[in-house]
């Protein structure tokens, strides 16, 4: 037999590796294709803006960081600017029995908010899964160092520098604003927020019970602030815009643009308060946010009875039904209502 001749070798080498070549070919171009069809299925699904449920078809939401203002409520504070654009807004106690606002901004870029107020420890655990900027006009020591275990980029006054400003024709402190929409590019990288709800299909069934109207007996007499009476809030269901109007101190509470402040969610989460003395306006309560505890969730006319649960404060709070199934809110702004576990609450059917 005649032997093989090098030549014949090479050949037979170069055409084997030829097709090794087209085999990886084709299978490259098979997960190409698979590739590129799931970067399209990904491209056309509905984009979600996290903190409210709404379609954000321009990703908006998605190239921000969430922006957290601390925001005066007490009635010399009044009108407040940029609370209903706000994606969330939290109602904490502080010192004395007054309330005030921690209001997030996500889908929406405001140019004035406020008025600003100080930073509470609360703060550091209502942002601690948010994330993003942290807003505020000052606090006592023991705040701050609080809020600096946060993972946030505080800006306070001094560091906002034109981010802030104040409005000489109000008297301070309620004269402290927040430019949020120059605020966004301080995030650094843009990391967007996680959802903290879960939202319900447009056509879903909602459980729990009727409900027209909910009061939430927020305490403090205000005698130390300017007359404010009861800090208690009036929720009224508006079947017309499928919303919830705000009323405090006895009369709907419309921002400065003339809009009454009506968000499609109200979330009522009883906490303990501990730390604080109701005697000193100096020494605020800090809210314990972490853990579980009673919450009552109204949406869409209707209130479901149910809990919270937050077993880690870099997690947030799931909202559970009586069966332990989450509860699913409306698409749109959510208000998270944080009263005492030992204040009242009251519905009309």
């Amino acid at each position: 037999m005649r032997p093989f001749s090098k030549g014949f070798v090479a050949l037979g080498v170069v055409a084997a590796l030829a097709a090794v070549s087209l085999a990886a070919c084709g299978g490259g171009s098979k997960k190409s294709a698979a590739k590129a069809a799931a970067e399209k299925a990904a491209a056309e699904k509905p984009q979600i803006a996290p903190l409210t449920g709404l379609p954000d078809p321009g990703r908006v939401a998605e190239k921000r960081c969430a922006i957290t203002v601390k925001i005066d409520n007490t009635s010399a504070g009044h009108p407040k600017y940029g609370v209903d654009q706000a994606d969330v807004v939290y109602e904490e106690v502080v010192e004395a029995g007054i309330t005030r606002l921690a209001a997030v901004f996500n889908s929406h870029d405001p140019d004035r908010v406020g008025p600003v107020r100080s930073v509470r420890k609360t703060d550091q655990s209502l942002v601690w899964p948010i994330g993003g900027i942290f807003a505020y006009s000052g606090g006592a020591p023991y705040a701050i160092a609080s809020i600096e275990t946060a993972p946030v980029v505080r800006l306070d006054e001094t560091r906002a520098g034109p981010l802030m400003f104040r409005d000489h024709s109000r008297d301070p402190p309620v004269n402290l604003y927040a430019h949020v929409n120059f605020m966004y590019g301080k995030c650094g990288k843009p990391v967007p927020p996680p959802a903290l709800f879960t939202y319900r299909a447009a056509h879903a069934v909602v459980g729990g019970a009727p409900v027209t109207s909910v009061r939430v007996g927020f305490l403090g007499s205000g005698s130390a602030y300017r007359g404010s009476p009861s800090f208690a809030v009036t929720w009224d269901w508006d079947a017309t815009t499928g919303t919830w109007k705000r009323s405090i101190f006895g009369a709907p509470e419309n921002v400065a643009s003339g809009g009454q402040l009506a968000p499609k969610n109200v979330v009522v989460m009883f906490v303990p308060y501990t730390g604080g003395d109701p005697r000193d306006a100096n020494i605020g309560a800090e809210a314990q946010l972490t853990g579980t505890g009673t919450a009552v969730v109204f949406t869409a006319g209707r209130e479901i009875l149910g809990s919270w649960s937050r077993p880690d404060k870099a997690k947030p709070a799931q909202l559970l039904d009586a069966t332990g199934k989450k509860i699913a809110l409306t698409p749109g702004q959510t208000w998270v209502e944080l009263p005492d576990k030992g204040y009242s609450l009251t519905k009309t059917p």
